[in-house]
């Protein structure tokens, strides 16, 4: 599953542009400026980023300059500055797209499309791990060949971890990507729901196991059954 870093100051946008893309089965953090949006590239693993250019703090010509000098992630530009020298400003500085606002769904997922097709980045929204295949389209999961559904936090969350096996996950990182920077629910909450899914997947049968590092997070681990 793709994962797109949205940087907009307008809630608005935010909020229709992220149903916009969940609903096509990626998955999105926003920041609100390009200060919290520069944060958030530093902490965690993005595949593309939509970027605003008018924003308090960091506009969108400072951040772009300020990620191109360490990486060649896809950015498309998403504003309402419509001039002929805003775009060609933008693709300058080294966005690889820009489309202007309003704009329609449809085109804008034509465009992330292409451009995680241009870099090689599949959005298949189906993984498998062990035993079990994970649905991200459907929010389902096949477990031992039967189909079960999981509440959203806990698929969102199990979906994260086997996206990557083997990496450690922090608890911030987790709390950032699936319950989003403005949440304010206890500390544990991570924690409670890895325990909901060790209780639903035991490793035994799950062929994959949910291990704690000690001091900073959780990743899934593969059981290799030829070694049992």
């Amino acid at each position: 599953m793709a994962h797109i870093l949205l940087v907009d100051d307008d809630y608005h946008i935010q909020q229709l542009v992220s149903h916009i893309l969940q609903g096509a089965g990626y998955l999105v953090t926003i920041a609100s400026d390009g200060k919290e949006g520069l944060s958030l590239f530093n902490r965690s693993d993005f595949d593309l980023i939509v970027l605003d250019v008018m924003m308090p703090h960091m506009d969108g010509w400072e951040f772009c300059t300020t990620i191109r000098k360490s990486s060649d992630l896809p950015i498309l530009f998403l504003s309402a500055k419509s001039q002929v020298v805003d775009k060609v400003k933008g693709l300058k500085m080294g966005s690889d797209d820009y489309l202007t606002k309003p704009f329609e769904a449809i085109e804008l997922l034509a465009r992330i499309k292409a451009l995680l097709r241009r870099y090689g980045i599949q959005n298949t929204g189906v993984i498998s791990i062990g035993k079990i295949i994970l649905d991200q389209c459907r929010y389902h999961v096949n477990f031992n060949g039967k189909e079960i559904d999981l509440p959203l936090k806990e698929f969102r969350l199990l979906f994260k971890l086997a996206e990557s096996p083997g990496r450690t996950f922090t608890r911030e990182q987790l709390l950032a990507d699936i319950w989003g920077m403005d949440f304010e629910g206890v500390d544990r909450t991570v924690d409670v729901h890895i325990n909901r899914l060790r209780d639903k997947f035991p490793s035994a049968l799950a062929g994959f196991e949910i291990q704690t590092i000690r001091g900073l997070g959780y990743k899934v681990k593969i059981i290799d059954e030829k070694k049992k």
